[in-house]
């Protein structure tokens, strides 16, 4: 502005001076002042573009250096952040070195010690039910093989006792009750078959041994009674086969019938005592 305002007076100057001197300026021609303003104006727009250089070299400094600043105090930020942490862990090392090392193998010792005796007593946990799942699957197994031995056995007595009712010969058929015992040995059935059978081929003594284990066997079974009657009433003891003979018809009063149809009674026919035994018809 102070410019523009000395340039105004330089040109006022003039002009007054001409008017003193009684100069008119309209007779002032164009080409005398017009160089010079077209001087001024260049001259303002060379200021003006060196004020701009050298303010937009200003703001270029001021932009490096507040950048420059910042890089500066960011790997600043980041050394002290890093040493901070490096000395962190050099402490926290030296610590545990100085004070935890023993600790950690106590630890390590005691979890060694521990961990054993869990796996040693879920050890004998699984060894004591693994035993007794043993002894049930092994109890179990004896049951299944007895069991199948048990229809095994009765499959083949049941077709030895079919095969005994075809045998004509009383000697076939003690042979075929010999081998029912063979599986079943306190079969009383078979045993007091086998008795009656021996009767029929004269073999009283031998019949009565096995009437009298038959009875040994069961107390209740009538027919061993009757066929130790009969084997009495063979060797003429009369008292013992009566006595035989009603304690048979108390187990069985079926046996009454075959009272006058069995063969080995004969000789107690003439028995008052068992001439009682009849029943009435």
């Amino acid at each position: 502005m102070s410019k523009l305002f000395i340039a105004i007076l330089f040109f006022i100057t003039p002009i007054t001076l001409f008017s003193e001197d009684t100069v008119k300026v309209d007779s002032i021609e164009q080409p005398l002042y017009r160089p010079l303003i077209e001087r001024y104006i260049l001259d303002e727009i060379k200021s003006i573009r060196q004020e701009n250089q050298s303010l937009k070299a200003q703001v270029t400094k001021q932009i490096s250096e507040a950048k420059l600043e910042s890089s500066d105090r960011a790997i600043n930020y980041t050394t002290s952040t890093v040493n901070n942490i490096f000395y962190i862990i050099t402490a926290a090392a030296s610590l545990l070195v100085l004070l935890g090392w023993r600790s950690l193998n106590d630890i390590k010792k005691s979890l060694k010690i521990d961990m054993a005796k869990k796996i040693q007593t879920l050890t004998s946990d699984y060894e004591s039910r693994l035993q007794q799942i043993e002894v049930k699957m092994t109890e179990r197994s004896k049951v299944i093989i007895e069991t199948q031995k048990n229809i095994t056995d009765t499959n083949s007595i049941h077709s030895l006792w079919m095969r005994a009712g075809l045998e004509k010969g009383d000697e076939d058929k003690i042979s075929v009750y010999d081998e029912i015992l063979s599986i079943k040995p306190d079969d009383i059935e078979a045993i007091t078959y086998k008795a009656d059978a021996l009767l029929e081929i004269g073999e009283v003594r031998w019949a009565l041994n096995l009437t009298n284990h038959a009875i040994e066997l069961d107390k209740e079974y009538a027919l061993a009674y009757w066929q130790r009657a009969c084997a009495y009433s063979q060797l003429d003891k009369q008292t013992e086969a009566l006595k035989d003979i009603k304690k048979a018809l108390e187990l069985s009063d079926t046996l009454e019938d075959e009272l006058l149809n069995e063969k080995h009674f004969e000789n107690l026919h003439d028995n008052k005592s068992f001439k009682l035994l009849i029943p009435k018809s």
